[in-house]
């Protein structure tokens, strides 16, 4: 809402009679309190591990505790990337501009507060909610590689000549500038991206490995990377060649995979280039988007950037 109609709406109160300011009261302080919703107790001392925790007053809103083992107090954010952010009652209005995927700017007008901070607060946000992927995927497992250009955004030091923000590399095809990020999707959904050093069988191996289950079958393109890592570990392996106009195989094919790969890419354009140093955070975010879908919310997103994982029972909130 814009200033001014807010203004308005501001002078409008005053008429309201109590049922009316009731019902505005009811739907405005469950909405104030929506950090607070997010937050669970902590289950263990967050400097020693120890689950000896005892309540030791409260600070900023929030309980605090003291372990009984190390003797150090603590409270539900410490060691997290949320501790010692300030604003707390803004966390919600910048929940809901990431479920939105505003730029910058636009989130830092949604919350009301300076541009620096809203970038500050994005990154804090991401940092846990790109840890979250699957961690096995089974059945027939998909895997497709895209590419992103490096970039320094940010940075004050270039180590190359500046280009526009989000443009086209110096070389045709693949080339040093170009980032590759492995991403691994099976057909329940499950699904896992990866920033990579390098595409070759070291890098590729060292991520599907841990991932994919020893009786899933692997459907890539032809790249012999993935021939290499299928034959080492025993897998099933149905490449798919589309330059021979062979894009499908009965039920083997990697569509899902490269649709997602145009869904991230599109999603990507408004951003015009991210860093490279944050690439994986904007993975995170995209995957969020993909795994609620519609069902997102704020107390969802708030969940997730604070570490916990599988919130679908909240979609409904």
């Amino acid at each position: 809402m814009k200033a001014v109609q807010f203004s308005r709406w501001m002078a409008q109160l005053s008429s309201l009679n109590p049922e009316q300011r009731d019902q505005l009261r009811s739907k405005l302080l469950p909405a104030a309190r929506h950090w607070q919703d997010a937050i669970k107790a902590p289950s263990h001392c967050p400097h020693c591990q120890s689950r000896e925790l005892r309540p030791w007053g409260s600070s900023g809103d929030l309980p605090r505790y003291r372990c009984k083992v190390c003797g150090k107090t603590s409270n539900a954010l410490t060691g997290t990337p949320m501790a010692r952010l300030r604003k707390r009652h803004l966390w919600q209005d910048y929940a809901d501009a990431l479920t939105q995927s505003l730029s910058v700017r636009k989130a830092a007008v949604h919350c009301g507060v300076s541009k620096n901070t809203a970038f500050l607060w994005r990154h804090r946000f991401l940092s846990r909610i790109a840890d979250h992927q699957a961690q096995h995927a089974s059945g027939i497992v998909e895997a497709d590689e895209t590419f992103f250009l490096e970039s320094f955004k940010g940075q004050r030091e270039l180590p190359r000549p500046p280009r526009r923000r989000g443009g086209s590399a110096k070389r045709r095809g693949l080339s040093a500038e170009q980032i590759p990020v492995l991403v691994v999707r099976d057909r329940s959904g499950q699904q896992a991206d990866f920033k990579l050093e390098k595409l070759d069988a070291q890098h590729i191996g060292e991520r599907l490995r841990p991932l994919i289950d020893a009786d899933a079958i692997l459907c890539t393109d032809s790249a012999s990377v993935y021939a290499h890592f299928a034959k080492v570990e025993g897998i099933t392996h149905r490449p798919i060649n589309p330059s021979q106009n062979r894009r499908v195989d009965g039920a083997f094919h990697i569509q899902n995979v490269n649709a997602y790969d145009s869904r991230l890419k599109s999603w990507m354009i408004p951003f015009h280039g991210v860093a490279t140093k944050y690439l994986t955070n904007y993975l995170g975010w995209r995957r969020l988007l993909e795994r609620y879908k519609t069902q997102l919310n704020p107390l969802i997103c708030l969940k997730e950037a604070l570490g916990y994982r599988d919130m679908q029972q909240l979609t409904q909130t």
